[in-house]
């Protein structure tokens, strides 16, 4: 078993100011452990984490890879979150590269079909879209979880640019409520981008039901 990240240096002020992980940050990890073996034998040599929060799951990804020349980016909105997601990666001996904006829009050109591992826990809870809008315009921490319309709006922002991030053999890990329409996503992202898909894990959380969905190129392109 591959051990949680240790964040004991995040202190109380930090974690009302980010996402504590919780169970779909763990659902995420337990994902990630189960495709150890083939993320490891595809060699990432560019990770990117949207929406990083406390950099546990990147800093879980490094501990996934092992010894790698990998680039480990994360992004947040949340200035207080790339912070907390710098220290955790120095805190876990993995060299987490945060960077302050949203989603990965500013990145598009430079990472243009090279990002090897995606990953995205998004703010999935439906809130309706003045909540989202301004919990995105304030980007503090209610951004990690007011999703906006079926808890898909900014999920669906993501969505756009994922085919174009997406390298050969990317991989894309997608944390989604079952309220979220699971099925619908898969086949969306099927038509619109050519993306197979695969539910890896599912979990009931409380009142949540939780699911990690994995897309991936049907063809190199």
């Amino acid at each position: 078993m591959i051990p949680t990240p240790d964040l004991s240096h995040l202190t109380r002020h930090d974690l009302e100011q980010v996402y504590d992980p919780a169970e779909d940050t763990f659902l995420l990890l337990d994902a990630l452990e189960q495709e150890a073996e083939a993320l490891r034998k595809e060699r990432p040599l560019i990770c990117l984490e949207v929406g990083s929060g406390s950099g546990c799951v990147s800093a879980f990804l490094g501990k996934v890879l092992g010894q790698s020349s990998s680039l480990y980016l994360c992004t947040d909105i949340n200035k207080h979150a790339t912070h907390c997601t710098l220290a955790t990666g120095k805190q876990n001996k993995i060299p987490l590269d945060p960077v302050t904006c949203s989603l990965a829009r500013p990145l598009l050109s430079r990472l243009r079909h090279a990002v090897d591992v995606l990953l995205f826990n998004p703010p999935y809870v439906p809130t309706d879209t003045d909540e989202a809008s301004s919990a995105q315009g304030s980007a503090d921490i209610a951004g990690s979880w007011a999703g906006g319309a079926d808890g898909m709006e900014i999920t669906n922002r993501l969505l756009q640019d994922v085919e174009c991030l997406l390298s050969p053999r990317g991989r894309f890990y997608l944390v989604a409520l079952k309220q979220n329409n699971v099925p619908s996503i898969r086949s969306r992202m099927l038509e619109d981008f050519g993306l197979t898909s695969q539910v890896v894990i599912e979990r009931r959380a409380g009142r949540e039901y939780l699911i990690i969905i994995r897309f991936a190129r049907t063809t190199p392109s």
